[in-house]
């Protein structure tokens, strides 16, 4: 695993997986490698109450009931779509689930709009075509169709932003469970490809796609939605950055460390960004970013790799609002003027009041934002 950029969930957790295989007695719905009991304590960790020999670490922070629904939407015939804003934890918590259920979360189509047919059916090796004329063995599945042959979780990224022709093409994989080969001969099975027992697909789309490529209401009624919501409870948005931020310290074999008191800097902007966002009259008066918490950890992430190789291997609260400057930053002179007026409005009588790193924090972001005016 330590010679991959990024593993995949099923190997970076490949001992934990093992185990609860190894343990797991409960009753698993068709071809699954663990009951849906073991596939919600991998995604959320084990608690006391469980009585486990081990410890099972907590992967995914979010409401207990979009997980248990999750799981038990793929035990039906039906699709799941996760839907929420940028940020949120959709592929990731999708990414656990295929790992838990199928110990492969690879098999995966992403949205585009140059997303055709073929990448979630199939295309042809041209070159055994022209040799020895289209066959099965001259056919390149889709990681859909692989995924229908072996009975596992699919994944469909970013679904609103591929074509309806594509979305189209999807109706009767979820509906038919099959996909046929008009290029093969008829009169054998050869030229259709049927779904096994434990197929199904997990989608992501993100709400702030609305009106790129709406979904039908065919496709959508083959689906059933879990919609993630931004992450607003302080303590577990906490847990969050810190569990993601200790993971790439250790990725990078860094030993530095993040202090308290700067992480709730931290989420404390974040809070009032957020706040501003919302009584805000029109876009402009909006950052365009999501303020999500994957744009926290990014921002906290940025702040300790500068840190480290840049700085004097100690995070700064000056370090820190510099690259919440870069990063939510997009667009000049708009994003500027709202992170100005912030800190001006917010930050600094706040540094007057009650001291600490926000003095350091607003000097930080005033650098910053001269920098790119």
């Amino acid at each position: 695993m330590s010679d991959l950029l990024r593993a995949p969930a099923e190997i970076k957790y490949a001992e934990e997986l093992d185990w609860l295989e190894s343990v797991d007695d409960g009753p698993k719905p068709f071809s699954w490698r663990l009951s849906p009991k073991m596939v919600r304590l991998f995604v959320l960790g084990s608690e006391r109450s469980d009585g486990l020999d081990r410890e099972i670490s907590q992967k995914w922070f979010g409401d207990r009931s979009f997980v248990e629904r999750s799981i038990v939407t793929l035990a039906s015939d039906r699709g799941l779509l996760l839907i929420g804003d940028p940020g949120t934890g959709k592929s990731w918590l999708a990414e656990l689930l295929s790992a838990a259920i199928s110990r492969n979360s690879t098999l995966v189509v992403q949205g585009t709009a140059g997303t055709t047919e073929d990448h979630i059916k199939y295309s042809w090796n041209v070159s055994m075509v022209i040799a020895k004329g289209q066959s099965r063995e001259s056919m390149i599945p889709s990681p859909i169709m692989t995924a229908m042959e072996a009975g596992s979780i699919g994944r469909f990224e970013e679904l609103t932003r591929s074509t309806s022709d594509v979305q189209d093409a999807l109706i009767s994989i979820l509906s038919e469970k099959y996909i046929s080969v008009p290029e093969l001969e008829s009169g054998g099975s050869d030229n259709i490809v049927f779904a096994k027992p434990g197929f199904s697909i997990i989608a992501t789309a993100n709400s702030r796609d609305r009106g790129v490529n709406d979904l039908s209401s065919a496709l959508k009624r083959r689906f059933n939605f879990v919609r993630i919501p931004v992450m607003t409870n302080k303590k577990s948005e906490a847990e969050i950055v810190r569990f993601r931020t200790e993971e790439l310290l250790r990725r990078h074999s860094i030993e530095l460390e993040v202090p308290p008191t700067l992480l709730d800097v931290l989420l404390q902007s974040f809070a009032d960004l957020r706040a501003s966002a919302a009584a805000a009259g029109s876009d402009d008066e909006k950052l365009e970013s999501a303020l999500s918490t994957a744009e926290q950890i990014g921002v906290l992430e940025d702040a300790v790799l500068h840190s480290n190789f840049f700085g004097e291997r100690t995070l700064t609260a000056r370090s820190l609002a510099s690259s919440l400057v870069g990063s939510l930053a997009r667009r000049e002179p708009e994003d500027l003027a709202i992170l100005n007026k912030y800190l001006h409005g917010v930050v600094e009588p706040r540094g007057k009041e009650q001291g600490g790193s926000w003095p350091e924090f607003l000097e930080g972001g005033r650098d910053a934002i001269a920098t790119l005016s």
